[in-house]
């Protein structure tokens, strides 16, 4: 009688050693897609979607509070209506 929990097929789940030294090897644009397959990953994409909330809110509060420049030589703004 066997003991523990066997798989009926192992042949299928072993590791290729050819094709993960292909992956450390990678350069360019593969780099790339592995960080966005690492960033969309559930506990990493909370944090980034986090962050970039931040980033979002922190930008449009420091845009908000820039002065516009007021137009020089062009005198008093027109008066819209006058008082009574």
């Amino acid at each position: 009688m066997p003991v523990g929990f066997g798989l009926p097929s192992r042949a299928g789940l072993t590791q290729n050693g050819a094709k993960e030294s292909k992956m450390e090897n990678e350069t360019g644009p593969g780099k790339s897609k592995t960080f966005f397959q690492w960033a969309t990953t559930p506990p990493q994409s909370y944090a980034i979607y986090l962050i970039c909330l931040v980033l979002v809110w922190g930008l449009s509060f420091y845009a908000g509070t820039l002065k516009p420049k007021k137009p020089v030589g062009l005198g008093p703004p027109p008066i819209s209506a006058p008082r009574n």
